[in-house]
């Protein structure tokens, strides 16, 4: 069985649904994995409103990025280093099913197309903050009701249209009214309207704390509403690149539009996004010359290019990706917090970080270091072998007298992680049996029935506290305390609360024990020497290459 290493293919564990104090259950959209969701679900498609069933885990995916012939076509419109190479190659493991976004679910799409050919109201650093976009600045009213957003002059789509608020108020108004990917996370949204040519104003029904990064998503995006086009092999938007090719599962091909009106123009003319399925050939293709960077690596496969430091970098960047070791909050032994304690307790998060090489970070609660509300949660349960023999003791079990337990998982995480639990969990009167099922079983068994002890997922989405908000959900936790607090955190009218109270109520969940974090999954990206612009952070989720370069040859 292939060793999973916890790169996600595309989303990760649930592709992210904010329920704003709702706590609605994750649903459909919200994907543990997109490989999974496009070969289980059908397509979400324009009008219909239908929910799809939560998709677990998540399959390793390679970018490649690779320099082919020097091109000579038209002049690269951005200011390219000179030396540079004109024409890239970057390949992805995980195509996309089609190129409409606004329809196809899978975040191959957002990682490609978002920044790069669409761009949204705002958009999103490396550090997963807002950042100006269409907009060039914003503000908020006092009772945080109404957002009102100044846009930029002069901007135009690659077709040559002018872009106007108009465009911002259809595109978003279109989301909501036809159900389109992520359309649920505006249903607090009342009315968008285009009071003139360069503002946009959005009022809210109540207080949105998130609104902001939302509208980095899909429900931010921008379309042109007099354009026809074949939206699934075509695409027509604001972005520095077009694109001039679409080879289903093989190509996609962005071009420098020249006429780009943003400030942050193409540094390589044209770009040739390739898809292999095979990680050692995008290895070896690195290793040979073929191409220039992969991203994400596995320390194992990093280790290489590691020890080569005259050839190449091999940089490790921040990610959301939360590996979940769920805990049953209804299951007969689980609901009983001594065992829930003694598990956190006894688990060796460092020995499990070190066994994949090392990379990952250590991650004490449910919200990851990019994400508003983070705080180093690890003192809570640090590693204590003898605390938790004592709390197994108090419920009758020590080594001689185990509690049975199974850890039920999906196939695709390979078998290395659940043999160290078990390991590391005999010793304190646990005895883990380990299932290692298709993800049918899983859907059916673990998220659908809640028939488990313990659980594994690689949980990926950015801002998807809300999970914990929800009694409903596969973990089975229901504290109405963090419950309140979420609402608050939603309904908060500034970000600075919003992360103030989420904070709060993390701790909450972490001494509540309804599950163990064993770690923060982080990128490791390796490259020839000579590529700049190349993003390290969050690459996995969006992927702009406008500032990316190579020259060859430069040290």
């Amino acid at each position: 069985m292939p060793e999973y290493r916890g790169v996600h293919g595309s989303s990760g564990a649930t592709e992210d649904r904010r329920r704003r104090g709702r706590a609605k259950r994750a649903l459909p959209d919200a994907s543990l994995d997109d490989a999974l969701n496009e070969r289980i679900r059908p397509m979400r498609v324009a009008g219909r409103s239908g929910w799809w069933g939560l998709l677990a885990a998540v399959i390793a995916i390679g970018v490649v990025v690779g320099i082919a012939a020097p091109w000579r076509g038209s002049a690269n419109s951005g200011p390219g280093l000179i030396g540079a190479a004109h024409r890239m190659s970057i390949g992805l493991k995980l195509a996309p099913g089609n190129l409409d976004i606004r329809t196809q679910s899978g975040a191959a799409l957002d990682q490609i197309l978002i920044g790069n050919v669409y761009e949204g109201l705002v958009a999103r650093d490396g550090e997963n903050k807002v950042v100006p976009g269409l907009a060039e600045s914003w503000d908020s009213s006092p009772d945080g009701l109404v957002y009102t957003f100044r846009l930029h002059r002069g901007m135009r789509f690659s077709n040559g249209h002018a872009l106007h608020a108009d465009d911002v108020a259809w595109s978003i108004n279109e989301l909501r009214a036809r159900g389109y990917q992520d359309s649920e996370q505006l249903e607090d949204v009342s009315s968008v309207t285009a009071p003139d040519a360069a503002t946009v104003r959005i009022a809210l029904k109540a207080p949105y704390a998130s609104l902001l990064w939302v509208l980095t998503g899909r429900p931010g995006l921008v379309f042109d509403r007099r354009a026809h086009y074949d939206r699934a092999t075509q695409a027509v938007g604001s972005g520095p690149y077009t694109i001039t090719r679409y080879v289903p599962n093989s190509v996609i091909t962005l071009q420098a539009d020249d006429r780009y009106w943003g400030a942050r123009k193409a540094r390589t003319a044209r770009i040739d996004v390739r898809y292999f399925a095979d990680d050692t050939a995008a290895v070896n293709a690195l290793r040979s010359g073929d191409v220039q960077v992969l991203a994400p690596l596995t320390q194992s496969l990093a280790q290489p290019f590691v020890d080569d430091p005259a050839q190449y970098e091999v940089k490790v960047g921040e990610g959301t990706d939360k590996f979940v070791l769920a805990f049953n909050g209804t299951g007969a032994a689980t609901s009983d917090l001594r065992v829930r304690q003694a598990i956190r307790y006894a688990i060796d998060r460092r020995q499990l970080i070190a066994s994949r090489g090392g990379a990952d970070a250590p991650l004490g609660g449910p919200i990851p270091s990019l994400d508003p509300g983070y705080e180093d949660l690890t003192g809570l349960y640090p590693h204590d072998p003898a605390k938790a023999k004592r709390l197994m003791a108090e419920t009758g079990h020590d080594r001689a007298h185990p509690l049975r337990l199974t850890l039920t998982y999906a196939h695709i995480y390979g078998s290395e992680l659940g043999d160290q639990l078990r390991s590391q969990l005999r010793p304190i009167g646990i005895d883990l049996h380990v299932e290692v099922v298709e993800f049918a079983t899983w859907l059916q068994d673990v998220y659908t029935n809640h028939d488990y002890d313990l659980s594994l997922v690689d949980h990926n989405e950015s801002h998807d506290f809300y999970l914990w908000a929800d009694p409903d959900y596969y973990f089975g936790y229901d504290n109405p305390t963090v419950q309140r607090l979420y609402r608050q955190a939603s309904r908060a009218s500034n970000p600075q609360d919003n992360a103030r109270i989420l904070a709060q109520a993390a701790r909450i969940v972490s001494r509540d024990a309804p599950a163990d974090w064993l770690f923060n999954y982080r990128i490791t990206t390796a490259t020839v020497k000579g590529v700049q612009g190349f993003p390290v952070n969050l690459n996995q989720t969006l992927l702009p290459l406008a500032d990316v370069t190579y020259t060859p040859g430069k040290e």
